[in-house]
């Protein structure tokens, strides 16, 4: 068999008929041995019988979710090669040989049937999805994992059933379609890419994609899969911020350019973008527990901190926040409980304090999280 054919389905019998004789009617003049599954995620409609009359090996798909319903078409599939798309009628299936034929001539793993390099239907497409939440998602898998994509969520692709099995997809959800880019990308499989298009759902009722959830969800699983774009600047603000606040504390209040700089303001703006950047750096330790990406030396020894040097490190840190509020009372009541002008300094220390703080919670939630991993 040269190709198995994939639906995922749930409740699909408004559309599911037309896109399966649509199918059937691109490849009648080929050569192709092929087969048609439909991946019914538990429909309650006629999808079932209406796949069965046209002659589709049905197989039910117990775990809910786009990606569920691939992987388990997939995994039934006798063809060497996988191909799918949705039913919804939206997708130009004729161009189904075309995209099997360039990813099998090639040897490629994967091939994609591109929507914004071929014809889109007026209205087929929300404007959202066209200019910015395709474009944007596609633009980051490629500068992040590089790529050369066009169209990072067609749902219209061909995939090389063994080099599939390699890339472990775990994503249930429509992020399915973002993880498998990436697991190609990162495993230097070969991709290549057809025009094709869109035309107008048939359907009647609303699609099952939700806008901002599923984008959201894209985007989420791309920046799981590179810790580093927040590791990297997150300890560059700790270090360049602290750095900052010294040199703002030792020159003082200074004018440059008619502009009043290291003043309180200045102080005040260092402590948010160093909190900032240790929310960002600790968000990548703990993205790095899941075993993705190697992290910087520094991060690897904070990782494997033993448990007694996180006990002093916590211990240190309350002791200095404590020392320091009785440093303010102590300055406060030798002026009778008056007016204090100490704002630059305290400012400098409640950034070290601060960021101490919410490195070391955060490595105690680290540490804890990796025994209940175990």
């Amino acid at each position: 068999m040269d190709f198995s054919f994939v639906f995922p389905c749930l409740n699909e019998e408004e559309s599911l008929g037309f896109c399966v004789k649509e199918l059937r009617k691109s490849l009648e003049d080929s050569n192709c041995k092929y087969e048609i599954i439909l991946a019914d995620n538990g429909s309650t409609d006629n999808s079932v019988e209406i796949a069965e009359e046209l002659g589709c090996r049905v197989v039910n798909i117990r775990n809910k979710g786009y990606g569920a319903a691939l992987k388990g078409g997939i995994e039934t599939a006798n063809g060497e090669y996988v191909i799918f798309a949705d039913c919804d009628g939206s997708y130009p299936l004729k161009d189904t040989l075309k995209l099997y034929q360039k990813t099998f001539s090639e040897e490629a793993d994967l091939g994609i049937a591109s929507r914004l390099n071929g014809k889109i239907e007026h209205g087929a497409m929300p404007v959202l999805h066209k200019y910015l939440g395709t474009p944007v998602l596609t633009f980051l898998i490629n500068i992040l994992f590089g790529g050369n994509l066009s169209d990072c969520n067609s749902g219209f692709r061909c995939v090389k059933k063994s080099t599939f099995k390699t890339w472990n997809i775990r994503a249930n959800g429509m992020e399915f379609a973002s993880e498998m880019l990436i697991k190609s990308l990162k495993s230097y499989s070969k991709i290549v890419e057809v025009p094709s298009g869109l035309r107008k759902d048939i359907r009647k009722r609303p699609p099952h994609l939700s806008t901002w959830r599923d984008g959201m969800r894209h985007l989420l699983f791309i920046l799981s899969e590179k810790p580093k774009i927040m590791e990297v600047p997150g300890f560059a603000l700790i270090i360049l911020t602290s750095i900052f606040q010294i040199v703002a504390l030792l020159s003082g209040p200074s004018k440059i350019m008619e502009t009043n700089v290291f003043d309180y303001h200045t102080h005040a703006l260092l402590l948010m973008a160093g909190i900032i950047g240790a929310q960002l750096y600790l968000l990548s330790c703990f993205i790095y527990l899941a075993g993705v990406d190697s992290p910087l030396q520094i991060t690897r020894k904070i990782l494997e901190m033993d448990e007694a040097f996180l006990f002093f490190l916590l211990t240190s840190v309350m002791t200095a926040s404590f020392l320091a509020v009785l440093f303010i009372v102590f300055v406060w009541a030798s002026r009778n409980f008056g007016n204090l002008s100490v704002i630059n300094p305290f400012l400098v220390m409640l950034h070290f304090i601060s960021i101490s703080g919410f490195l070391s919670i955060g490595l105690l939630g680290i540490h804890i999280f990796k025994k209940a991993m175990k």
